[in-house]
């Protein structure tokens, strides 16, 4: 289980395509090899109201969340965010050239005594 949560200044709506970006790091999120695909759920927040460093209108800010079930190594943790802030940088990298953008992920643990779960998902995926 993973869920992604991108928070993002509302002055980068239009400047990314966050559908294009929420399947991207879904897919990254899989390609690991450390999730399991009907756990994976990715979704972005706009943030309407930010001030930013010396409070220029023109800076951005992505901020990624990930919180996942836990009983992963540290080591699996460190390489499966290495890989997918990898994907969204290069996804990213143009549009960065151009523009101020803060961008920053954070993986953590969810205590899994504190966290009930029950769902569908498995259930009606393909194949």
């Amino acid at each position: 289980m993973a869920h992604f949560a991108i928070d993002y200044s509302a002055n980068l709506e239009q400047a990314v395509d966050w559908p294009v970006l929420c399947d991207l790091i879904r897919r990254a999120a899989i390609d690991t090899g450390v999730f399991p695909m009907a756990g994976v759920r990715v979704r972005a927040f706009r943030a309407d109201h930010v001030s930013i460093a010396d409070g220029n209108p023109e800076h951005g800010y992505i901020d990624i969340s990930i919180r996942l079930r836990a009983g992963r190594t540290l080591e699996v943790r460190k390489r499966a965010t290495t890989e997918i802030f990898a994907a969204i940088e290069t996804y990213l990298n143009p549009l960065m050239a151009t523009r101020s953008i803060a961008l920053s992920l954070e993986m953590r643990d969810i205590d899994p005594d504190l966290a009930p779960k029950t769902g569908t998902i498995r259930d009606h995926l393909k194949g």
